[in-house]
């Protein structure tokens, strides 16, 4: 923003209204520092990441997500190890004629958040069919389910309340507890013993609300949680279960985040069950998530 201003005639005429030439100058001079020393420090980051041998580049797909893609520059497809379009439905007949549909009858976008004017009919269908499909009380949609666990934690816990988490959670999950004012306690990684510890300890330390944080399924290892145990501690001690994604005790479980930009075809929402805030996702990503629960109505 600085340097725009400086850099256009006009805006520095405005600026020597307020401001000596001196002033002017060593401000133009802080930020062409500070610019430096940024564009310094990130190339020096740049290089370290590249000597490592961990520097990322994108692959530039052509073609529609597939097993089988196109790649940028490359000129024979490539089979696709990598995506999470288990079922194939990213590219779905059906699933691209809904979203092509829901371009038509309700738009690309909203342009709003939920509460103000972004909320439609096709919203409150699907969480409704979520819900159903997950046997609770309420879903509310995000734009992705790292943005739902971003969201959950700060918005339910206070300084008086613990949230026990395993040490091996989603890296989201992480990041949302971090927001949150709770009371923090990390148990050993599906050591039903050690979380029993923890519940105790949040006990002790007078917690008012104790939300045990796991994974269902732990992407890096493919561990799945031992979900009824944890279910079966968190009321013998009076705590409450969150869980990402997999569940294997539908009903008992007090909140259930999942994606529908995996299995489901790539669609970008998540829900939350349980009820939380979110932003308004397009109708054609709203259409898309529509079918791919259609075969349950």
């Amino acid at each position: 923003m600085a340097r725009l201003l400086l850099s256009k005639a006009a805006d520095a005429v405005k600026l020597q209204r307020f401001v000596s030439p001196q002033q002017l100058r060593c401000f133009a001079s802080s930020v062409a520092e500070a610019d430096n020393a940024l564009v310094f420090k990130a190339k020096q980051q740049l290089a370290e990441i590249q000597a490592a041998g961990t520097f990322k580049v994108e692959r530039q797909i052509i073609t529609p997500q597939a097993a089988s893609v196109g790649v940028l520059d490359l000129a024979q497809p490539v089979l696709n190890f990598c995506a999470n379009n288990y079922l194939g439905l990213s590219n779905h007949p059906l699933v691209v004629e809904a979203a092509r549909k829901a371009l038509d009858t309700h738009g690309y976008g909203l342009s709003s958040v939920r509460f103000i004017c972004g909320t439609q009919d096709l919203h409150k269908q699907l969480e409704a069919r979520i819900s159903a499909f997950h046997g609770s009380e309420d879903t509310i949609l995000y734009p992705s389910c790292f943005d739902a666990n971003a969201g959950l934690f700060e918005a339910l816990l206070g300084p008086e309340d613990a949230v026990i988490s395993d040490e091996l959670n989603h890296a989201s999950i992480i990041d949302g507890i971090r927001l949150c004012k709770a009371k923090r306690f990390r148990y050993k990684h599906m050591d039903m013993i050690d979380l029993e510890h923890k519940i105790m300890e949040a006990e002790d330390a007078g917690a008012r609300l104790k939300l045990i944080a796991t994974d269902g399924v732990f992407s890096m290892d493919g561990d799945v949680a031992p979900v009824g145990d944890i279910v079966a501690l968190a009321h013998h001690h009076g705590a409450q279960v969150f869980t990402d994604e997999h569940c294997n005790v539908l009903g008992q479980v007090d909140i259930i985040n999942s994606t529908l930009g995996k299995a489901l075809g790539g669609g970008t929402g998540a829900s939350a069950c349980g009820g939380m805030m979110s932003r308004a996702l397009g109708p054609a990503t709203i259409y898309g998530g529509l079918v791919f629960l259609q075969a349950d109505q």
